[in-house]
């Protein structure tokens, strides 16, 4: 049976060397290019291992044939090994210069020499009695992969990680520190989409923001005791998107009048919710794919086809004509056609979210009362 992640076995031996080649991994029917460019660098690393280990010359500016070179003339490497060095290093260099649709089955080829190369390095430096499993050609995952983008933090941060334990002797300052810590925390990570992309900062205390969010719309609505503050922001072209927000957030009420660092804290403070009522919702987004959803903060609520033909009607929902007067004239004549962030109806005339949540409580009680009459 195929294992999650085929290289799990290495952590043992090697955590980051195991995280990279996860990485890798899922990259191969996400992007060849990616593959292809982290492999050689994956293998790379190996070789600087290996000549630590055999106190060859390790210059941190040697180039990777040089290296093959030195192992090479020297014996520590058969031509089987050679050869799958020199395939993961010329692929990996036209990768990383190349304009051109690299193929699956390049990525395929690179994939098959890292295995021969990995199982030399373990059989050569690791464990007498560790038996190392028989190649396994991987496969596309069924269920939501990580993004491109994704990977290659996830993979920059790992390799950073892997080429300080090269080091014998480094001073790591507070922000090498802090990316250490970083990567070391991916593999905690459950599902794509979670890494971190950045933090966000107010007065000392820090947000993660997952990679998800990281072009999220800002939606004001979302933000009941920022919501004025937000609009003010807007209309300056600030804090639109969670990439327009600072990574400090101290200071930003200068740019709109009559705000001040009381709302900068407010702000900070919402933001950590909304964040975790994201982090919700995804994962329910991720359990419930195709299904219909409609959500106000963390509720949701799976609209059935029946449900979404409901006509929006003051018959059936009583309370607001104002509202469905409103959406009538934007032609949103049934339940199917409300937005699925059910907060946005807050921008009507006269609407807050007290109304919104009402409405969403009478399309619970509609879907709870199957004998209701729609039409």
């Amino acid at each position: 049976m195929k294992t999650q992640n085929y290289y799990q076995f290495l952590e043992p031996l090697n955590k980051e060397l195991a995280l990279i080649a996860c990485e890798l991994e899922n990259s191969i029917f996400t992007s060849p290019r990616t593959m292809l460019t982290h492999a050689r660098v994956f293998v790379e690393n190996i070789l600087q291992f290996v000549m630590k280990i055999e106190k060859l010359p390790n210059e941190s500016w040697t180039t990777l044939v040089e290296r093959i070179d030195i192992l090479s003339d020297n014996g520590y490497i058969t031509s089987e090994i050679c050869d799958a060095l020199h395939t993961v290093r010329m692929m990996g260099n036209q990768a990383a210069h190349d304009t051109r649709k690299f193929r699956y089955s390049e990525a395929l080829l690179s994939w098959e020499s890292v295995y021969l190369i990995v199982r030399w390095y373990v059989e050569t430096y690791g464990p007498v009695e560790f038996e190392f499993p028989e190649y396994q050609d991987p496969t596309p995952q069924a269920s939501e992969s990580y993004d491109i983008s994704e990977i290659e933090v996830r993979l920059g941060a790992l390799e950073a990680l892997l080429t300080t334990t090269l080091k014998e002797e480094q001073q790591q300052t507070s922000v090498e520190v802090e990316k250490v810590i970083r990567a070391e925390n991916l593999s905690q990570v459950a599902s794509p989409g979670f890494t971190t992309i950045r933090n966000l900062i107010y007065k000392g205390k820090e947000l993660e923001v997952p990679y998800f969010l990281r072009d999220a719309f800002l939606l004001p609505q979302r933000f009941e005791r920022s919501e004025t503050f937000l609009i003010r922001l807007g209309a300056e072209q600030q804090a639109r998107i969670m990439s327009e927000l600072p990574n400090n957030l101290e200071g930003l009420s200068k740019h709109v009048k009559r705000f001040s660092e009381k709302n900068e804290e407010i702000l900070f403070a919402e933001l950590k919710n909304y964040i975790e009522e994201e982090k919700v919702r995804r994962n329910i987004m991720v359990e419930r794919p195709g299904d219909l959803l409609f959500f106000f903060k963390t509720d949701y609520l799976i609209i059935t086809e029946k449900i979404a033909a409901t006509p929006l009607t003051a018959k059936l929902f009583a309370g607001f004509p104002s509202l469905l007067k409103q959406l009538h004239a934007d032609q949103i004549e049934t339940v199917g056609q409300l937005p699925r962030e059910l907060v946005i109806l807050a921008k009507y005339d006269n609407v807050g979210v007290g109304t919104v949540k009402s409405l969403f409580d009478q399309i619970i009680s509609i879907q709870e009362k199957p004998s209701v009459t729609i039409g």
